[in-house]
């Protein structure tokens, strides 16, 4: 197969959507009945939202920084490559292959199953793995076809989506049966805030999706930022929106450890026939976060491909715009995690841990590269600096270390899923110092002489 050409065609309208749909999914209607419980404050959990906007907003901007100086595709892959070398960048590669993307996007589908058997009953009788694997090579057939098509179908989701929550918003404050009152209510706190906060954080993962677009994007010096950052914003002033509906819906004692608190709130509000509605909702934000990850996972293996630290195949493009090897493979992959494993929660905890330690070296990368290269052309320069990448990186390490001391086995895991890649990664390099080394430039081949061969 031919190596695919990634064709500047995304704007950055699109890659916004891309965006949004990453971070809206199951996240936001189902943690703040747990955050409820640990803050026993209504006050408190909106703080702790407002907070964790502030962390992913950081994070966006530090991401825009290194996009717009670097516009390629790849995301962090190519950001650790520039700043700390290829056996990093390698890692943060290897860890969203074959656990962080993978194991997200399983579990997403078999979410989106779950919901899908709520709001049509029928469904229940289906084994969800098949409905998930059903979906999931939808999906891939939608963005195999071209980024055109798939950005299309995107933002067409998206805005679906927003739109969806937008109208449960503003029908719940005009015509809900909500009160005032319940903002002052208060419930015996049974946690901390360091547990609170990791709950707000999941919810507002994948503001970063972009950046893994970033060499499609058009013109990636304006349109990157404008993307991350806009859109991370929005979904801020809609993560806001939502919890203070569902505190106008009902006290902080009777969403206290609910998982399913979107429900349980369009139920107050509306009576018992709107658990129906906010689940169908529910559905199509999930279904629309898959869509989004199976976009954006890809160019991650195709960078990685065309420094030939991952097999060639991965580069491959078929015919079909963009990276369609890359797609098909990951599909590949996703479904036989589906098919062997069913459930992916543990796997995604365990890869959390890992992928938050490379996103706080993404986000330290800004100073990094700012001292080692303070003369490189920077488009757009995040503001607070270097306040707002120390603070994301601090909260970051906070995030992890708490972790590491009460689920030290997750931990553990994640960190032998991390270096399980080092050997993979001194076979794909063995004999070829010049991969090793990260001096190829992006996309040259490291076997001259075989491809004169052919």
């Amino acid at each position: 197969m031919n190596q695919a050409k990634l064709a500047r065609a995304i704007s950055w309208r699109a890659a916004a959507a891309a965006v949004v749909a990453n971070m809206v999914g199951a996240g936001i209607f189902t943690t703040s009945g747990f955050i409820a419980r640990d803050t026993g404050s209504a006050w408190t959990m909106l703080g702790l939202w407002f907070a964790g906007a502030i962390v992913a907003l950081a994070g966006a901007l530090a991401y825009a920084e290194l996009g717009a100086a670097i516009p390629k595709a790849g995301g962090e892959y190519v950001y650790l490559r520039e700043v700390y070398g290829p056996v990093a960048a390698f890692l943060s590669g290897w860890t969203s292959f074959f656990a962080g993307f993978s194991g997200a996007i399983a579990a997403a589908l078999l979410a989106f199953a779950g919901y899908c058997a709520t709001v049509l009953p029928p469904l229940g009788a289906l084994d969800t793995r098949l409905i998930a694997i059903a979906v999931l090579w939808t999906l891939t057939g939608i963005h195999f076809a071209g980024v055109r098509l798939g950005a299309k179908v995107q933002n067409g989701l998206t805005v679906a989506v927003v739109s969806a929550i937008i109208a449960l918003v503003v029908s719940g404050f005009i015509l809900g049966k909500g009160s005032p009152a319940n903002f002052l209510s208060r419930s015996q706190a049974h946690g901390n805030l360091a547990v609170s906060l990791i709950f707000v954080m999941y919810a507002y993962s994948g503001w970063n999706a972009a950046a893994y677009l970033a060499g499609e994007i058009v013109e990636p010096e304006r349109g990157l930022p404008r993307a991350l950052a806009g859109a991370s914003a929005c979904v801020a002033l809609l993560y806001l929106a939502l919890n203070a509906l569902f505190i106008w819906a009902m006290p902080v004692s009777a969403m206290s450890g609910v998982l399913a608190v979107g429900e349980k709130a369009a139920g107050a509000l509306f009576g018992p026939g709107a658990a129906r509605a906010v689940a169908a909702i529910i559905a199509l934000a999930i279904f629309s976060s898959a869509s989004a990850m199976v976009m954006a996972a890809p160019r991650i293996y195709f960078a990685m491909a065309r420094d030939s630290v991952f097999p060639r195949i991965f580069s491959a493009g078929g015919g079909a715009p963009g990276p369609s090897g890359a797609i098909l493979l990951q599909a590949g992959w996703v479904t036989l995690l589906l098919l062997v494993f069913g459930m992916f929660e543990r796997i995604v905890i365990y890869a959390g841990i890992a992928i938050t330690v490379f996103s706080a070296l993404t986000v330290a990368a800004v100073i990094v590269l700012r001292m080692r290269k303070p003369d490189m052309p920077r488009p757009f320069r995040m503001p607070a600096y270097p306040w707002l990448a120390i603070g994301y990186v601090a909260v970051s390490l906070w995030m992890v270390g708490y972790t590491a001391a009460v689920r030290p086995s997750e931990v553990i895991f994640g960190l032998i899923t991390v270096l399980a890649g080092l050997p993979i990664y001194w076979l794909a390099t063995s004999g070829n110092p010049r991969v090793a080394h990260g001096s190829l430039r992006d996309g040259e081949r490291p076997f001259p002489r075989a491809d004169r061969a052919r």
